[in-house]
């Protein structure tokens, strides 16, 4: 097994846990691990205000979706999503971002989630038949060969999913490749400010906790650009730890 390949197993099997837990106990789900979530309303409302979630939006959706977010951003509240549009989110997870995005699109759009995990897929199918939404669809695969035909999605969305995928210019080369002309991209994730040490790149945990893989923000938005992209900019930025910092990044794919 190579070193990529290493790194997404052991990604795999930590949000795999993530996902059995909230799915097991999402109201008494307060654990320090992976996912940096919610017990009850007001640990719900607390998550919702630090990476920029409406309260009520989270209050609208099944307590396990928000139980097994991991996110760093609210990349739905920025993408200026539009009735009818198609919506892809890399990396989905339990589902919150799609639903949000479904509700945004309304019936005459859809939201797609794909994630590499199969226990986060079923909890967020689950959630979804919990919601009754049937705009909605979710499918396995990874973020470096997306299961998503050529230019079928109008918007593309991810929360803090691209800095976990060891080979990043593959992942925004396939997301230029499923968004159609004058398509965007709307992505919260991980960046630094300068290099990581070593010791920290190396360390699988530290890959899992979304920390090892983030790249400099300038290197971050030139593979961006280097897909193919333009107007690639970074819309907000916070501080997630020393020198690291959860950035939203907004992108298009030139019209033809």
């Amino acid at each position: 097994m190579g070193e990529g390949e290493s790194i997404k197993e052991h990604v795999r099997d930590r949000y795999s846990a993530v996902a059995r837990r909230a799915g097991e106990a999402a109201a008494s789900y307060c654990d320090t691990g992976a996912a940096s979530c919610c017990c009850g309303a007001t640990g719900l409302e607390a998550y919702a205000r630090s990476i920029g979630y409406a309260p009520e939006e989270l209050f609208e959706l099944p307590e396990a979706a928000a139980a097994a977010s991991a996110g760093c951003g609210n990349p739905t509240a920025l993408a200026g999503l539009r009735e009818g549009e198609v919506v892809l989110d890399l990396g989905s997870g339990g589902g919150i971002d799609v639903f949000l995005a479904a509700k945004r699109v309304g019936p005459t759009g859809r939201a797609i989630g794909v994630d590499m995990t199969e226990d986060m897929l079923e909890l967020a199918r689950r959630n979804a038949g919990e919601l009754g939404i049937g705009n909605v669809e979710f499918r396995k695969g990874d973020i470096e060969s997306l299961p998503v035909e050529d230019e079928s999605v109008d918007v593309i969305i991810s929360n803090c999913v691209i800095n976990l995928a060891p080979d990043k210019d593959r992942v925004f080369r396939e997301a230029y490749r499923v968004l159609r002309p004058g398509g965007r991209l709307m992505v919260s994730d991980i960046v630094t400010d300068g290099e990581l040490p070593e010791e920290i790149r190396g360390d699988p945990d530290a890959w899992a906790a979304c920390i090892a893989g983030a790249l400099d923000e300038g290197v971050y938005l030139g593979k961006i650009r280097g897909a193919g992209f333009t107007g690639v900019r970074t819309v907000a930025k916070r501080p997630y730890a020393q020198n690291v910092y959860s950035a939203e990044v907004e992108a298009y794919k030139p019209p033809r």
